[in-house]
């Protein structure tokens, strides 16, 4: 068994989200989320589970170099806080598999509560216990890295399917399961106009 990264609180009690499961099936509807995308989901996490590490180090190139992204992981001396960026990548890799392999139930809601959070005020470099100057990841950054976090797991599909109606499926079921989690991630932002 793996140790769980530092931070990692999603088998732990959190409190409930704010998010009610009728929120949360609109907001499958929305993504236009199906049974399919479900099975095409959980294949992918085979494929992806494995290569976390690989994904991470190309989300993480992307991020350490465009200034205004990595700027958020500054320490007290305005650089990179190295600790910190590991301790994150931890929970990113993670995040790879849980999107994958759990269910989106009121366990997965409170998680998500809970790294959106995590990118706000209320508990920005808490659960890390770094001194960064940087209090909050802006939402407009959080929600436009849907994009790259998108784009880039193609490949790391075809590396494990060869057939292209497979991949797709499961490129598109990704998609939107990245895309219901990020905009849970966006609630603590906006809570009243949510």
């Amino acid at each position: 068994m793996t140790t769980a990264p530092a931070g990692y609180t999603y088998d732990q009690e959190l409190p409930a989200s704010p998010v009610t499961e009728q929120d949360l099936t609109e907001l499958l509807a929305d993504v236009m989320w199906t049974d399919a995308d479900a099975r095409a989901l959980r294949r992918a996490g085979e494929i992806l589970a494995p290569q976390a590490s690989d994904i991470l180090d190309v989300w993480y190139d992307f991020i350490g170099s465009t200034p205004h992204l990595i700027s958020v992981f500054r320490g007290p001396d305005g650089k990179p806080d190295q600790e910190y960026l590991e301790r994150v990548r931890a929970r990113f890799e993670r995040w790879i598999t849980d999107l994958c392999t759990r269910g989106f139930d009121y366990r997965w809601l409170a998680y998500q509560e809970e790294i959106g959070l995590r990118h706000t005020p209320a508990k920005k470099n808490l659960t890390d216990g770094v001194q960064s100057p940087s209090t909050y990841v802006p939402m407009r950054h959080l929600v436009a890295l849907l994009v790259p976090i998108t784009m880039t797991i193609r490949e790391f599909l075809q590396r494990g399917e060869s057939n292209p109606n497979e991949v797709e499926a499961m490129h598109q079921a990704w998609f939107k399961a990245a895309t219901v989690s990020v905009t849970l991630w966006t609630r603590p932002y906006a809570a009243e106009l949510w």
